[in-house]
């Protein structure tokens, strides 16, 4: 707690004195550009990772950064998945993003956890149900595992899984109607980003290709 007290007292200080003028230009309002959805691991960063200012991104974070399928719904109680659309709506609809980055990282603790055995998610019902919208994930990278002789090669599982489920919710995001509508009539942007947390390297999906792309 210590440390977090002393960083607040650093912000005021030195950080918000720094951008001061800007803050001011926040106080009634955002316009932010672009709608970040990622994981809510600890180590990723979204204005780190892309050197943002305050008032650029609208984050959302959950884990694994997954996007629930649209359901035309306005019932709360229906879906544990309400905030993460709420948000993606609010973004769209309110604040009129330009863009939409679904980011997915290296070493992510819920991206392997879809393997785990159900006696274990069992002891974290909210989470297994929540890792059930990576199902198709799962499937996938089994199959293509077991096709090339590779199923017990953990790394390559890990690996093909983050990047997967990136792409799998790219699709999901594109099941809401006024997403679709936007991104057709080339009025915005969905691009899948992966992050590399050893070495910084971060990776576009280039959907022409099908396949993730050094970008820095």
């Amino acid at each position: 707690m210590h440390n977090l007290v002393a960083g607040l007292i650093k912000f005021r200080t030195q950080d918000f004195e720094e951008h001061k003028n800007l803050f001011c230009k926040l106080k009634r309002r955002q316009e932010p550009h672009t709608l970040f959805i990622a994981c809510s691991d600890s180590r990723v960063v979204p204005e780190l990772i892309t050197k943002s200012l305050p008032g650029e991104l609208f984050v959302v974070r959950n884990i694994a950064n997954m996007i629930p399928v649209f359901k035309q719904s306005h019932e709360f109680h229906e879906s544990s998945t309400s905030a993460t659309s709420s948000a993606i709506e609010y973004a769209v609809k309110v604040l009129k993003v330009k863009n939409i980055i679904i980011c997915g990282h290296s070493n992510c603790g819920g991206c392997s956890s879809i393997y785990l055995p159900d006696d274990v998610l069992s002891e974290i019902p909210a989470t297994k149900k929540w890792l059930e919208q990576a199902e198709n994930v799962k499937k996938r990278v089994t199959e293509e595992l077991k096709e090339n002789d590779k199923a017990n090669d953990l790394e390559m599982r890990e690996w093909l899984t983050e990047q997967m489920n990136i792409v799998e919710q790219i699709r999901h995001l594109l099941t809401y109607p006024f997403i679709e509508e936007k991104y057709n009539n080339k009025e915005l942007d969905i691009m899948g980003m992966y992050y590399t947390i050893e070495t910084g390297e971060v990776f576009m999906f280039n959907a022409q290709k099908g396949a993730f792309e050094l970008a820095n």
